[in-house]
């Protein structure tokens, strides 16, 4: 698929050439038209009153495991969009690498009011079998598929308000993101976990710091590309962030921009990704918060990129059923498998702090990210749609991106 110049394109020209390459047909168009109704809306969340909408874009020049990829991407800025772009067409033309664990989510049993939490916990491991089996029954299908309850755990805490003992219901989830699978088997569960422990259960929830359900994605920058200067630059910013957690912040912000953004656009819950990314952060590092993404050099002198983070989305049910978009994002990017869809969101965020770490170790970020924000600027000034490229262009050329400056600009014309 010839992506060259992909961003100088108009919207028309950039569907004709997904349409080229097999990715779009005519009743895609008219979703990309007419993407969510407002019957739909209604029956997807709660009040709804109208249409928030925003830029549904696509990043190019990705290669996955050897397979070109054209990744959907839903944001309002257009900085995040271009980095990944930019990130993954420097890495060419190997691409990246990925892989997974399964998709193993847990859910979490607490127990309170305790004589004894250990007596406790000690009757619940002599009775995990049962309680599988009992999990087991209340989800045949997800087991059918090859998924279902396959740990039980427990673990005391010591609190202000005594000791609690909490168990570790791990389960397969297989395609679904899996809250509601594992929510309805730790409910299904509570009745006999307070026989058995003679305590009160209160929250029977999943967590969403998935660490057994981890997405890899791995990319190399040659230093023939990029330069070595850029390589030493991204070095020592990532030994930055590493150190500093004010630094670090920023940066998992910057990996979460695109993963964020393909997330949403396959309807997946992005509070919830970012959730434990950032939590994962923390987690790693026993209590110190990291970068997400880590740098080093291989035996060439290239610059090696790699990037492992629990990636909890899924292609069947929820919005991702639901609204158009979501769906017409799977069939763009081409996957068949959740797993397949983590891995993706990995490389995504692992492109788009290359980028990031790039531009900051080398010309400064405001360059680049002004010079694609004049756009809205010029729109916030009042230009007619026929002047803003002519206004953004100006303001950019003179790195004055500023309201003022192109409303000067405009009375000039």
């Amino acid at each position: 698929m010839k992506t060259v110049g992909f961003y100088k394109k108009t919207i028309g020209e950039r569907r004709r050439i997904l349409a080229e390459g097999g990715l779009l047909n005519d009743a895609d168009f008219c979703i990309l038209e007419n993407s969510l109704s407002l019957q739909t809306a209604d029956k997807m969340a709660e009040n709804v009153i109208g249409l928030f909408q925003l830029p549904y874009s696509v990043a190019v020049n990705f290669k996955i495991n050897g397979k070109e990829k054209i990744i959907p991407m839903v944001t309002e800025e257009p900085s995040v969009v271009a980095a990944a772009s930019n990130g993954a067409k420097l890495c060419l033309p190997e691409g990246f690498a990925t892989s997974s664990t399964a998709p193993i989510m847990i859910g979490q049993i607490q127990v309170v009011g305790l004589k004894n939490a250990n007596s406790a916990l000690r009757e619940v491991l002599k009775n995990k079998k049962r309680l599988l089996e009992m999990a087991v029954g209340k989800d045949s299908t997800l087991v059918k598929l090859g998924g279902g309850p396959k740990k039980l755990d427990g673990k005391i805490i010591k609190t202000k308000r005594g000791k609690m003992l909490i168990l570790d219901l791990l389960v397969d989830v297989r395609d679904a993101m899996g809250a509601n699978a594992v929510n309805s088997m730790c409910e299904h569960l509570a009745p006999e976990i307070e026989k058995i422990t003679d305590g009160k259960v209160r929250l029977r929830i999943l967590s969403n710091l998935a660490v057994h359900r981890l997405a890899k994605a791995k990319a190399v920058w040659k230093k023939e590309i990029i330069g070595k200067d850029a390589i030493e630059g991204i070095l020592d910013a990532y030994e930055f962030a590493a150190n500093d957690q004010f630094r670090a912040t920023t940066n998992n912000k910057g990996i979460m921009n695109g993963i964020s953004a393909a997330c949403l656009a396959t309807g997946n819950d992005t509070r919830a990704i970012e959730a434990a990314c950032h939590s994962y952060a923390s987690w790693k590092g026993k209590g110190k918060y990291l970068p997400l993404a880590a740098y080093s050099k291989n035996k060439k002198g290239d610059l090696v990129g790699e990037m492992q983070l629990p990636i909890a989305v899924g292609i069947v049910g929820g919005a991702t059923k639901t609204h158009p978009l979501a769906q017409l994002s799977l069939k763009i990017l081409g996957i068949k498998t959740a797993q397949e869809l983590a891995q993706i969101l990995c490389c995504v965020g692992l492109a788009n702090n290359f980028a990031a770490l790039r531009a900051l170790a080398t010309e400064g970020i405001q360059r680049g990210h002004m010079e694609l924000h004049a756009r809205n600027v010029a729109i916030a000034a009042g230009a007619a749609w026929e002047m803003v490229d002519k206004v953004a262009a100006q303001m950019a050329k003179e790195k004055n991106v500023r309201v003022e400056r192109a409303r000067e600009i405009l009375k000039g014309n």
